[in-house]
């Protein structure tokens, strides 16, 4: 029986893609980037500074990360469909910390808004946040990868639970909500074993 003409192929793997891009085909390069640029624009933003957060500048950094690492896909491995978005993410890490860096040695530049809202933030609660971020990078860190990858998909990623299951091969949303919620439990026992 052949199909009817509104069915369409299943969606590459991102093996496929990967495999696919290596080869030199433009068209799955394209898929990739559709796939894993906008939601590491969206976590890319919420991991930089305030001070740092221009939305066309994180945009462009993702972007310009997301395609150098890419051109160089041979030093990756790919081990699941959630390896490429924490390889990717990975970079992105490195390139905002390197940019916060090259701010932090040329020191800031700034235009004083006399409109700006204080957000009444003292430079000891700023501290105190960056200290926390630190011990929660640091925690995370001493997770297994597929509970790191819960706990980030979820809580920074801000993926939904069907989406978790998919990328970490777990047989539904709830079972999902279940890892993330342990891999979460987890991460608090190391943060407190930090204090």
């Amino acid at each position: 029986m052949p199909e009817p003409p509104h069915a369409t192929e299943p969606p590459d793997t991102t093996g496929d893609l990967l495999d696919r891009a290596r080869a030199g085909d433009e068209e799955a390069l394209n898929q990739l980037l559709e796939r894993h640029v906008p939601q590491l624009k969206r976590w890319a933003s919420g991991r930089l500074p305030r001070w740092a957060r221009d939305i066309a500048d994180t945009s462009d950094l993702v972007q310009e990360t997301i395609i150098t690492t890419l051109k160089n896909l041979d030093r990756f491995e790919h081990r699941g469909d959630g390896a490429l978005q924490a390889y990717l993410r990975q970079a992105v890490i490195n390139r905002i910390r390197n940019e916060l860096r090259k701010i932090a040695s040329r020191g800031q530049a700034a235009t004083i808004d006399s409109g700006m809202q204080d957000d009444g933030t003292s430079p000891l609660e700023a501290a105190i946040a960056q200290e926390t971020l630190d011990e929660y990078d640091a925690a995370l860190k001493r997770l297994k990868p597929e509970e790191r990858e819960a706990v980030v998909s979820r809580i920074e990623l801000g993926l939904s639970y069907a989406e978790i299951a998919e990328m970490l091969d777990k047989p539904s949303a709830n079972a999902a909500r279940m890892a993330v919620v342990r891999a979460i439990m987890r991460l608090a026992e190391e943060m407190k074993r930090m204090s």
